[in-house]
């Protein structure tokens, strides 16, 4: 059933960085791919917020910050921290946004893992689940409680940003065909069976885009 986004919903867009996308530092399989969509689904809301990763040199989720391999997993104070390739870097053209998104309407640009000893995969809590980003006070203050999300990536800051939103008592929607995944293993089911745990939608985005 098409779903009309109303004055209280919002598309929170995640990480449509070029570091992500195909040929980038860390690059999702087909990231590009989503970004046509997530232009056609933002006309139809008044109410979109673009979050963008920011990490400074040395960075505690690079792994040449602590001479391991990409991918391997330390224990970092605020618990398991998996290691990336550089990217993002603050400044650069890998943290800049695809030149293709096209949203002149976006009303906020959210930076996160700006904090050099802590990484930031939500849009709301940083990974210690307490250092918060602002986001949720904002959404209260617009009187904005239903949030539509996309991007990259499905089983990292998508996942993390929705289920964060729903405890904080956001409605949270992920528009499955708008996002793509990282992928390692096991990633991707354990996402999909937390959103059913936690009864998190997953729509297509013809749901949206049809009237």
């Amino acid at each position: 059933m098409p779903i009309t986004p109303g004055p209280e919903d919002a598309l929170l867009v995640i990480d449509v960085q070029n570091d992500f996308m195909p040929g980038g530092a860390l690059p999702i399989t087909d990231g590009d791919a989503v970004v046509p969509i997530i232009n056609a689904l933002a006309k139809k809301f008044d109410h979109v917020i673009l979050t963008q990763d920011w990490h400074p040199h040395q960075h505690i989720s690079f792994s040449t910050t602590h001479d391991k391999q990409p991918y391997e997993i330390i224990n970092a104070p605020y618990g398991s921290q998996t290691l990336w390739p550089e990217h993002v870097l603050q400044h650069t053209e890998g943290a800049a946004f695809h030149p293709a998104l096209h949203i002149p309407h976006a009303e906020l640009v959210l930076r996160k893992g700006f904090r050099r000893h802590i990484d930031s995969y939500s849009a709301f809590l940083e990974n210690d689940h307490t250092t918060t980003t602002g986001l949720a006070g904002y959404l209260r203050e617009r009187n904005l409680s239903r949030l539509f999300l996309c991007g990259l990536a499905y089983d990292f800051c998508v996942r993390y940003s929705a289920l964060d939103g729903k405890t904080l008592g956001f409605e949270t929607i992920v528009i499955e065909d708008a996002t793509r995944s990282v992928d390692l293993p096991g990633s991707v089911s354990a996402t999909n069976a937390v959103f059913a745990q936690e009864n998190i939608s997953r729509i297509q985005s013809i749901e949206l885009l049809v009237r």
